[in-house]
């Protein structure tokens, strides 16, 4: 994982990820009532602002500079009642300091060595409120056969069966599957689980 690398990316366009925000966080959060939330790997902050305009305080973290400044750019288009309830930070999300006190964090398309992730993912249940919603979103492992796009690399990848058991202990677990994703070049294979953080110490 390269700062440099994904700056370059944010670099080429206006926007890498495209205005929409992710289909399955609306499709999921739509419906909660707004609170404090955590954007890990936020990129250029689509997600992030969706919230904030739903009424949600945000704090976004990515390790692109491009990417933190890009959402900033981006965020000043929205009313400033929006504005001001999202802090986007520079950093790496493996070392970071979050905060704490959220009522739903998010780990989406972030893929790193399994030990990197378990530690991730840890750190962010730690950071919400007991009850508090982890969603963790990205490409499945068997997209790498089956689906179009993404990683190639078996060994960032994940199953939802594979969060399940890592977190098990952590977390009770409301969804886990495997949704399609219809892109240009074909359907796009995807992991996701979503869990409440269980009140058994942080």
């Amino acid at each position: 994982m390269d700062a440099a690398a994904w700056d370059k990316k944010y670099e080429q366009t206006e926007l890498v990820w495209g205005v929409p925000p992710n289909e399955l966080l609306v499709e999921y959060a739509t419906a909660l009532p707004h609170g404090q939330a955590l954007d890990l790997a936020c990129g250029e902050g689509r997600n992030a602002l969706w919230l904030a305009t739903r009424g949600w305080e945000v704090t976004g973290i990515d390790f692109s500079p491009v990417a933190i400044e890009k959402a900033r750019a981006i965020a000043t288009r929205s009313p400033r009642s929006v504005v001001e309830r999202l802090d986007y930070r520079c950093g790496d999300v493996r070392t970071v300091e979050y905060g704490s006190g959220y009522d739903l964090a998010l780990v989406l398309y972030l893929h790193l060595t399994a030990p990197e992730l378990i530690s991730v993912v840890n750190r962010a249940i730690n950071s919400l409120k007991p009850d508090g919603i982890l969603m963790i979103l990205g490409h499945d492992r068997s997209n790498v056969d089956y689906g179009v796009g993404g990683p190639e690399d078996p060994e960032i990848l994940y199953t939802p069966e594979d969060l399940m058991k890592k977190f098990g202990p952590r977390l009770k677990f409301e969804i886990a599957g495997n949704p399609h994703r219809h892109t240009e070049t074909g359907i796009a294979i995807d992991a996701l689980v979503i869990g409440r953080k269980l009140d058994v110490g942080s």
